[in-house]
């Protein structure tokens, strides 16, 4: 098995930013722990043209290449149709088979209109995050900050654990319907990206106290499509404000025009950046869902950026534009091998803390912090 390694150049610049964030107030961390550490806690192999952790294939067409993600069991159950047969025995070979046929660009059509996440190599453009108005300013100081992290996987939960590092409170909302999908996966991982946060357990179906966080928060992180929180009432224009509130959102392609209902993991969110190794005709996985970290750290970057302006805003970063600014560095040169990181605090239970943060809601909301 071939060990998972990264490009130098871009761990250098991911290096840069961490110290900009832990500058101004966040976690100081090694960025290449940061873009290795799920792989060398679990082991994972170099990718190629089959992701580190195996739900992402590149796949070539007439016009090009792609990536498609099929990490959950509906996307699976979703290539019949993405391929129009009645069955399937080999999913990855009927859909190789129609990325043949068809060419990546329609192909990305299709997978997107069902809902899948694909990305066409280099088809995105980099760009920093997009920030508006949202409120009146008026940040405090970071160690009185809440944090409602909203967010489900890496890149939210680990800018989450990074905005932590003057120590904020963070709170990660999750539902009994819905958890966090990693918390089915290995333990240390989640643990990782989530020890020392408190746990919410919301109902969205009767959102009350869910808004009633929201209005209580400083920050608040989601990773969810841009129409999701808004059809709940919950949007970042629809809680009362809180002055200095800062508000992430993080999607795969950003939040204008079809692009905001496109779904993106990282590996095919780095695909679609044209963030990949190997040679530039034939291109290979670059990292383990690089776009991931990377987007989780330059996240958390732009939330402390927008807190030194006095916050009052909504800050929007798309995965693939982030993944698109490292593109040129890829093939500049040299590699370093992953890294563990230490993982001394445990994740706690979901809804764990239900109790704790209702209390800190009730004075927040009363104006006593």
């Amino acid at each position: 098995m071939t060990a998972l390694t990264v490009p130098g150049a871009v761990v250098e610049r991911a290096r840069a930013t961490a110290r900009e964030v832990a500058a101004m107030g966040g976690s100081d961390v090694d960025a290449r722990v940061l873009l290795t550490g799920r792989a060398a806690l679990l082991d994972l192999p170099g990718p190629g043209r089959i992701s580190a952790g195996g739900a992402t294939r590149m796949l070539r067409g007439p016009d090009g290449w792609c990536a498609l993600t099929l990490s959950r069991p509906d996307d699976v159950d979703t290539v019949p149709a993405l391929v129009d047969a009645d069955s399937v025995e080999d999913p990855w070979g009927a859909v190789a088979r129609r990325v043949r046929e068809t060419g990546v660009v329609a192909f990305a059509q299709r997978a997107r209109l069902l809902g899948l996440p694909v990305g066409v190599h280099g088809e995105a453009e980099p760009g920093p995050p997009v920030v508006t108005r949202l409120g009146e300013p008026g940040a405090g100081p970071p160690a009185d900050t809440l944090i409602v992290d909203l967010s489900s996987m890496w890149a939210g939960p680990l800018c989450a654990s990074l905005l932590a590092g003057a120590g904020a409170t963070v709170v990660k909302v999750e539902s009994v319907s819905r958890p966090d999908g990693t918390r089915a996966g290995p333990r240390s991982f989640f643990d990782w990206v989530n020890g020392g946060k408190l746990s919410y357990c919301a109902d969205f179906a009767h959102p009350a106290g869910l808004r009633a966080l929201l209005a209580a928060a400083d920050i608040v992180i989601e990773s969810s499509r841009p129409q999701a929180l808004v059809r709940r009432g919950l949007g970042p224009h629809q809680v009362p404000a809180r002055p200095g509130r800062v508000w992430l959102r993080i999607t795969g392609h950003g939040v204008d025009g079809p692009r905001a209902d496109w779904v993106a993991f990282g590996d095919d969110a780095a695909v679609a950046g044209g963030l990949t190794c190997g040679a530039a005709d034939a291109p290979q996985f670059c990292g383990d869902a690089i776009a991931d970290p990377l987007t989780g750290l330059h996240a958390a970057h732009a939330v402390l950026t927008s807190r030194r302006r006095g916050g009052g805003e909504l800050v929007d970063i798309a995965m693939a534009a982030v993944a698109a600014g490292y593109a040129p560095l890829a093939r500049a040169g040299g590699v370093e091998p992953a890294v563990a990181p230490s993982v001394s605090r445990t994740a706690a239970e979901l809804g764990a803390d239900n109790d704790a943060v209702d209390r800190i809601v009730a004075r927040r909301l009363a104006g006593a912090c």
